[in-house]
């Protein structure tokens, strides 16, 4: 199908993108990959009058160390996301969610603020980003703000970014020494979307989980943390015993969609099954 038709512009800085888009009327949308934009007006979901290019604004770009966070540029490409040392350092959950998404070809291409800013519930790095209680920087002609990861996916494709406001960059803590991550999906193929995700960290304390994230991803209109399962973790051994109780606490975190072609109890028997692997997963290494 044939886009619509539409106005092309490029802006140089945010102060630019803030006056094309009010300038539009609100009518606009703006640019970063296109790999979410550009199927989404060929498919006639949206149709805006005016397509505002961010892509080359510097202050998107980039990735360093900031006191004690690690600021990921809005325009970080996934294959960027994947090959960055201080991400694989700092930031371990990313790195190991960018090869799951999609294919090297959207990689090379799609931007994490990009990513971030749909929130498409099966997406790999919006439950990255909330398992690692990452901030999101966002500005707008009223100014920056910063927002809790738990704070900005609200809703299917729905986010906290009020219209004319571009998300900036990805603020993460920077983990202390000794934390255990994990992350994996189930996918039909390599590069589909997921049926099920698992985004999860842990850091311990004398032999015991002192603090748990757990979040799922393509259980629900939005990336989902898991409250009841960190819960069953905390303050007891990563062990068996304490992965299958965090397992049985699913029932209580998750509410999936009930679809002909794949149940609800499925999916949450999928989300127990993977679950149990990343912690198991996390279990050996500690």
């Amino acid at each position: 199908m044939k886009l619509p038709s539409f106005e092309y512009l490029r802006a140089r800085s945010l102060a630019e993108a803030w006056a094309l888009h009010s300038d539009a009327g609100g009518d606009a949308v703006y640019l970063s990959g296109g790999h979410s934009v550009v199927p989404s007006m060929a498919l006639r979901l949206q149709a805006p009058s005016r397509l505002i290019d961010i892509s080359q604004i510097a202050e998107l770009h980039g990735v360093e160390l900031q006191d004690q966070t690690l600021r990921i540029g809005a325009m970080t490409r996934h294959a960027e996301v994947l090959a960055n040392p201080l991400i694989a350092r700092h930031a371990p959950l990313l790195s190991r969610a960018a090869p799951h998404v999609a294919h090297p070809a959207i990689r090379n291409r799609g931007t994490i603020g990009g990513n971030l800013a749909l929130a498409d519930p099966a997406s790999e790095f919006p439950a990255a980003v909330l398992a690692m209680r990452a901030e999101l920087e966002v500005m707008g002609p009223e100014g920056q703000r910063m927002i809790a990861a738990d704070d900005f996916f609200l809703d299917l494709y729905e986010t906290a970014l009020i219209p004319g406001e571009v998300l900036t960059a990805i603020h993460v803590p920077l983990p202390p020494e000794g934390r255990l991550f994990g992350f994996d999906e189930i996918a039909r193929r390599r590069g589909d979307y997921a049926m099920v995700g698992v985004a999860a960290q842990a850091d311990m304390s004398d032999g015991v989980v002192s603090d748990a994230s757990v979040t799922l991803f393509s259980v629900g209109v939005a990336p989902t943390r898991a409250t009841a399962a960190q819960d069953a973790l905390e303050g007891a051994p990563l062990s068996s015993d304490s992965i299958a109780r965090a397992q049985a606490a699913l029932a209580t975190d998750l509410d999936p969609p009930d679809d002909p072609g794949f149940p609800a109890e499925r999916r949450l028997q999928l989300a127990r099954v993977l679950l149990g692997r990343v912690l198991t997963r996390m279990e050996a290494v500690q």
